[in-house]
């Protein structure tokens, strides 16, 4: 069975990136704290195609399709979202950014302009 090219590719990309050595999946205990920010992308590491508007995020785990809950310090605004990619990279990460966000799940905590913001993220066991 033939596997379509964009899940082959993504696969594939996922793998190159995941190459170095700071870029692989992290462990740790929720809520975590640390910098969110927004991003773009064309296809997914699970290989759907990414929707901006998508209330999704990337982060550095492995348990795809899981729920988050990620609140905005400075305003108290929070929104849930589904972990569909792998990020932010490991340079990013060691500097404390610990979650990108979708860009219309970041526009629900923060403004777009800000970029960045000072978040709490938790698992959620169900919506």
């Amino acid at each position: 069975m033939m596997k379509k090219p964009y899940q082959v590719l993504a696969f594939i990309l996922l793998f190159a990136a995941c190459g170095c050595r700071d870029d692989r999946p992290v462990k740790g205990a929720y809520p975590a704290r640390g910098t969110a920010s927004w991003y773009s992308s064309r296809i997914t590491a699970t290989g759907e195609r990414f929707d901006g508007n998508d209330l999704t995020c990337a982060m550095r785990k492995t348990d795809f399709g899981g729920f988050y809950k990620v609140c905005n310090l400075a305003n108290d605004k929070c929104v849930t979202v589904r972990h569909n990619n792998f990020g932010p990279s490991g340079r990013m990460y060691s500097r404390g950014r610990i979650i990108d966000l979708s860009r219309g799940a970041f526009a629900q905590i923060a403004e777009l302009d800000d970029g960045l913001a000072k978040v709490t993220v938790e698992r959620l066991d169900r919506l």
